[in-house]
């Protein structure tokens, strides 16, 4: 069945209209603030989770206003700084205890909490993941979308943790250096040409204008 609606699970409406602005040209993009718990794991291990939790959250919903219900897609993003991964000995960022700052920059250790933390190490490097998670239902096994910083053909390539430097409005973007300038301080389409988000978005995108085979 062609799918037409999706519910990408937030409450932000700064990541509603970036999802929409690439989305929009092949499904309509709706939102639902779901609450779903944080859980430990591997990034992967953790998106199939919201995503499943958010579909029977968003079913119960749909069910109790008695209308029809589209699948679901939460994002979880990692940011790995490889000094506190390495000194953690967990798997990913969760060890560092950063995922959480991309959806709210208070939240975990925040921006100026995890550069006190980097400052007893030499090594600043740090990798940045995001994985959207297509679920069409309860029951329903996750697809997964992810994509990594990267700049051209380098699937290797890293960024570094700085002092906060732009715009502090999106997530940790004010901290992650690549390539001599912060997220926050790049301008959008140069932002998108190496932006895990963004590539996480397109192989979505791509898979639904293929007709999700």
């Amino acid at each position: 069945m062609t799918l037409t609606k999706i519910n990408f699970i937030t409450g932000n409406k700064n990541k509603l209209t970036e999802v929409r602005a690439i989305l929009g040209s092949v499904i309509e993009v709706d939102n639902q603030a779901v609450d779903v718990p944080e859980i430990q794991g591997t990034i992967e291990e953790i998106a199939k989770e919201k995503a499943r939790r958010a579909a029977e959250a968003v079913s119960l919903m749909c069910l109790l206003l008695q209308r029809a219900c589209e699948p679901v897609v939460p994002k979880e993003v990692s940011l790995t700084a490889h000094a506190l991964d390495q000194w953690a000995g967990v798997d990913g960022g969760y060890g560092a205890g950063i995922p959480r700052a991309e959806e709210s920059p208070g939240a975990s250790l925040g921006h100026e909490g995890l550069n006190k933390m980097l400052d007893g190490f030499d090594d600043r490097t740090a990798e940045a993941v995001c994985t959207f998670a297509f679920c069409r239902g309860p029951g329903e096994e996750p697809i997964l979308f992810q994509g990594r910083t990267v700049l051209g053909s380098d699937e290797h390539a890293q960024g570094s943790i700085v002092r906060p430097r732009g715009p502090t409005n999106f997530g940790w973007d004010p901290i992650f250096e690549y390539e001599g300038q912060t997220y926050a301080e790049m301008e959008k389409e140069a932002k998108n040409r190496i932006s895990h988000r963004y590539k996480a978005l397109v192989k979505f995108q791509q898979w639904l204008a293929e007709g999700q085979q």
